[in-house]
């Protein structure tokens, strides 16, 4: 068994350093393991069933991910959650959403800005887009985690360097029909649709609309001053499921 595992781990590993874009591959294989080997997945049965389980995860969350309440006056350790956070998922649905966004929009990202950049980008933008959310909440109590503040950045950055790339959208108004439009319909629209549930959010567990709207002004905003416009690229077309789970 365990040599399986070495030997599995072995090509994946080499596959995700021949690839084009190993940054968006390499994080998308992180999230994953670190998903697989927490209480969340229901993977690993030394963290119980039930009660335990349900307790387990509530201590993961709270240790790993963003508590507003502590990050301004906690330890200085909670200093470090907004960076731990972007690699922890709360559920398979969480997970899935927020990877199959980085897989569709991240590979030409990193390619147009390169494996450094593309890296500080992702993990700097997600440390300030979960900043910004814990600022604006900051007496709640409620654990953050997830990678869509990051995620949310690179959909900002892809916008302004490749408005033309045509995805692939599924609209539920047309039964959910397969519709090709361009970045610049469908990249505003989905961030339109997070200021409107931004505004309706309440203040206990759900989804954190207000860390995807500022990753994504974080993500367009760093495209436009750091490439002008020189940088924007006639893509070829990129699909993409809409919607976007949680944070």
């Amino acid at each position: 068994m365990i040599s399986t595992w070495s030997t599995a781990a072995g090509r994946t590993l080499r596959a995700v350093r021949g690839a084009s874009a190993p940054v968006t591959y390499g994080l998308i294989v992180a999230c994953g393991l670190v998903f697989a080997l927490g209480p969340a997945s229901g993977l690993v049965p030394g963290y119980g069933s039930g009660d335990a389980l349900l307790a387990a995860q509530r201590t993961y969350f709270r240790h790993w991910g963003v508590v507003p309440a502590e990050l301004f006056d906690g330890p200085a350790g909670a200093a470090l959650t907004p960076a731990t956070a972007l690699f922890v998922h709360g559920s398979w649905v969480h997970l899935l959403g927020n990877m199959l966004f980085l897989f569709v929009f991240g590979v030409m990202t990193e390619e147009r800005m390169g494996r450094v950049e593309f890296t500080l980008f992702y993990v700097g933008c997600g440390y300030l887009a979960l900043l910004g959310y814990a600022a604006a909440n900051a007496a709640s109590e409620q654990s953050l985690v997830g990678a869509s503040g990051a995620v949310s950045a690179v959909l900002g950055a892809f916008l302004y360097l490749f408005p033309r790339a045509r995805v692939t959208s599924l609209l539920p108004f047309l039964f959910f029909l397969p519709l090709r439009f361009p970045a610049w319909v469908v990249l505003p629209s989905w961030a339109a649709l997070q200021w409107l549930a931004a505004g309706r959010a309440s203040d206990g567990p759900g989804v954190a609309y207000l860390a995807h709207l500022v990753g994504f002004g974080l993500g367009f905003g760093y495209a436009w001053v750091r490439y002008g416009r020189t940088a924007r690229v006639k893509a070829a077309a990129a699909p993409v499921t809409e919607g976007e789970r949680q944070p």
